[in-house]
């Protein structure tokens, strides 16, 4: 019982709470030897087996460099897409530069990569539409592809396309536009 004792240990209490409460509800016995020799008997019986220790398995260093290995191949094979409202009458420029937070957001998202920050190398925010090959800094322990210098990913922002009249101006410069939403708005 909580507060009070485990199973076969020998407590004082009132009698008025044993008689009312442990003894009804067959929580406890009187202390006689009869009694005793019972719960001793019971507790040798039923006495809970050992508690077997649960072992958290750690990855080894194999594991570990295979996952990283998977990781890299897949970003390196594959080409993060982004859209973005650009300024009319600017040419190219958008609304909201793509900093290195967002891009490792939907590389999380895109990829299921989960990229440590110091990891890609954006020393300025992307500000423009086009291809861009941003390098990544990896462990070295991960061998990189034949006839590569180093690992990149590779990022394509485009215009984004619809006409959203309905919106004010606010609205579309407080809007966070993921791939989802923007599928949503294509007819």
């Amino acid at each position: 019982m909580d507060k009070l004792g485990k199973a076969g240990e020998t407590v004082k209490v009132v009698p008025g709470y044993f008689r009312n409460h442990l003894m009804p509800k067959l929580l406890a016995v009187r202390n006689i030897d009869k009694f005793a020799h019972l719960i001793s008997e019971q507790c040798k019986i039923y006495q809970p087996k050992d508690i077997e220790e649960v072992k958290e398995v750690t990855k080894t260093e194999e594991d570990q460099m295979k996952e990283h290995q998977s990781a890299a191949n897949r970003l390196d094979s594959a080409r993060l897409n982004l859209r973005r409202f650009i300024i009319e009458g600017k040419g190219n420029e958008f609304r909201h530069l793509v900093t290195k937070e967002e891009i490792l957001g939907e590389v999380a998202r895109q990829l299921q990569v989960h990229i440590e920050p110091e990891n890609l190398q954006l020393p300025t925010p992307l500000s423009s539409l086009g291809e861009y090959e941003v390098p990544l800094r990896l462990p070295k322990s991960v061998p990189r592809p034949q006839g590569k210098v180093q690992w990149t990913l590779s990022i394509k922002i485009r215009k984004l396309y619809r006409d959203l009249g309905h919106l004010n101006d606010y609205d579309i410069e407080h809007m966070y536009l993921s791939s989802f939403y923007v599928m949503s708005l294509r007819k």
